[in-house]
């Protein structure tokens, strides 16, 4: 994909399986609804999560957005980054309210969904995930899909 494809294809989307990395190595992955602070992923979790505890001990994150179901239809951006920790409630709330409307599907509505976020929002961290790497593809650019039969 162009740049301008992988930032329309992040802007349009709005779920992601975030991996993090656990104490012994292993890769630790969930799905999580994000929102965008300045053009970057943004999402927020409990405190006490263990992808907030990965975090924590080591920022390095993938973030992977996919969407079709046929090979030929299948596309993605891989964003590798560090995730940056959001430690004001300002910008907690911030974040919290652009994960709200796009997971809501009410981009903006902003009374609607104010009252859960602030109330959410008192046992909740932010991330912002500074890229490092991104990696894209988008298979309905490859031609002509295999015929059966």
């Amino acid at each position: 994909m162009s740049d301008d494809e992988v930032t329309a294809f992040i802007a349009e989307s709005r779920k992601l399986q975030l991996g993090t990395i656990n104490p012994d190595g292993t890769p630790h992955m969930v799905t999580m609804f994000y929102g965008l602070d300045e053009g970057r992923i943004a999402f927020w979790t409990y405190g006490k999560a263990q992808k907030t505890r990965n975090i924590q001990r080591d920022a390095r994150v993938s973030c992977l957005i996919e969407a079709g179901d046929d090979y030929a239809e299948l596309r993605g951006v891989l964003v590798y980054g560090v995730a940056r920790t959001i430690g004001d409630p300002e910008g907690v709330l911030r974040v919290g309210m652009g994960v709200t409307r796009r997971m809501a599907g009410m981009p903006d509505s902003e009374e609607l969904v104010s009252e859960y976020v602030a109330h959410t929002g008192r046992k909740r961290v932010a991330f912002v995930v500074e890229p490092t790497r991104v990696v894209s593809w988008d298979h309905r650019k490859l031609g002509t899909p295999i015929q059966s039969g």
